[in-house]
């Protein structure tokens, strides 16, 4: 797998027949390990262990709807009232971090209306905070740390 600018974290890895698994401590699981994944997986621990978010705060490939259609997010992290607070869609490193993969993210908070949003490919990171009066997106120059209050 491709070398991240993430912080590395002690992943347990297996192989099942011809595929190599990852162990996902959200979802207490092993599963298949695509590159998509190995960016998820490391971006899950430098939620947890750089930021601080509580795992059983962050939610992996949770659906939605939207316009009638069934939508998954990636990551979605929620606040201690349980509503969505960063959702966070993942790449894989070799996918560029375009307007399309922007605009994806968009639609899928047009439902879930998380404060934050934010996209990796491993490599590059972006975040917004969202206005929802106005309809902005603000660039970020991080992604927040998780706030306990």
């Amino acid at each position: 797998m491709d070398a991240l600018n993430l912080p590395p974290f002690e992943h347990k890895i297996t192989k099942s027949g011809a595929n190599y698994l990852i162990f996902d401590a959200i979802r207490r699981k092993y599963v298949v390990l695509t590159p998509e994944e190995w960016v998820r997986q490391h971006f899950v621990h430098y939620l947890i262990n750089t930021l601080s978010y509580p795992k059983s705060l962050i939610s992996i490939e949770r659906g939605t709807n939207y316009n009638k259609l069934q939508k998954r997010s990636d990551l979605c992290v929620y606040n201690q009232e349980g509503k969505p607070h960063l959702l966070v869609e993942c790449k894989a490193t070799h996918v560029p971090i375009t307007q399309e993969v922007v605009k994806q993210v968009s639609v899928y908070n047009q439902t879930l209306q998380a404060q934050f949003v934010a996209i990796t490919n491993g490599l590059e990171h972006f975040c917004w905070q969202v206005d929802f009066d106005t309809r902005q997106f603000k660039p970020l120059q991080e992604i927040p740390v998780f706030n306990s209050e």
